[in-house]
């Protein structure tokens, strides 16, 4: 297993992409905490991980809150006796035109985003030390031509990748690994709105090479792994698009 007797913390894995990541880091063998908001959606991850022989904590946690973040790190050190790697994927996403969005809803799109993942960070760092990785999750949104429409959520998530990328050149000296991949899956969020907007969803796959949005687990879960294992211990400081090849990057 690529990951036996490491320890991973992943926010927002209830459902979607954080779910899919804590099953296939469980499936390395990692030892997960999956925190979320929901309790009943942790405990299913944390079953559907038992149930293939892993071993997982749930944790409700509000990234908004520095005394949650606080209190979930605490929480995962002393249950497992350390921490090896840290997923940053829970986020409100403020979605809808510069006029649509107000302010409340870009506080919580920046507070539950950047600010949380400078948060846990920072708070992950002294565990980490020595051989951890970190692995942030942003969006291709802001390398679209037409930002009608994305420019408050796109603003969050490149911001999470400057962060992403001054903790790579800052703590790759201290034996930290941190990168950032933006995907493209089949969340519920995602699943809603390709059957309630099919011609819009239609001419999204059309535009992805591959021809299909990623699964949860097998394409962005799976890929996680590897990249937190020796596999990819070469690997810092990057942006890496899992999404069929739609977003160019350079």
């Amino acid at each position: 297993m690529l990951l036996e007797n490491k320890i991973a913390l992943v926010t927002g894995a209830g459902q979607g992409v954080g779910q899919g990541i804590a099953l296939a880091l469980a499936a390395e063998g990692a030892k997960v905490a999956v925190t979320g908001r929901t309790l009943e959606k942790l405990e299913n991850t944390c079953e559907q991980i038992r149930q293939r022989g892993g071993e997982a904590l749930p944790l409700v946690c509000d990234v908004k809150s520095a005394e949650s973040l606080q209190n979930t790190v605490d929480t995962v050190v002393s249950y497992f006796g350390g921490l090896n790697i840290l997923v940053n994927n829970a986020q409100e996403v403020p979605l809808g035109t510069l006029h649509q969005v107000d302010e409340d809803a870009f506080s919580r799109g920046w507070e539950s985003g950047p600010l949380a993942t400078f948060r846990l960070m920072k708070l992950c760092y002294p565990h980490l030390k020595g051989d951890g990785v970190i692995v942030n999750l942003a969006s291709s949104a802001g390398k679209r031509w037409d930002m009608t429409g994305y420019g408050a959520y796109a603003a969050t998530k490149e911001a999470i990748r400057s962060l992403t990328r001054a903790a790579a050149s800052e703590w790759g000296k201290d034996g930290i690994r941190t990168n950032v991949i933006l995907p493209h899956a089949m969340s519920p969020g995602l699943a809603w709105w390709t059957e309630n907007n099919p011609e819009e969803a239609e001419a999204f796959i059309a535009s992805i090479p591959q021809r299909r949005i990623g699964d949860c687990e097998a394409d962005i879960g799976r890929y996680v792994a590897s990249l937190c294992s020796d596999y990819s211990a070469y690997v810092n400081g990057q942006s890496i698009g899992l999404d069929g090849g739609q977003a160019y990057l350079g």
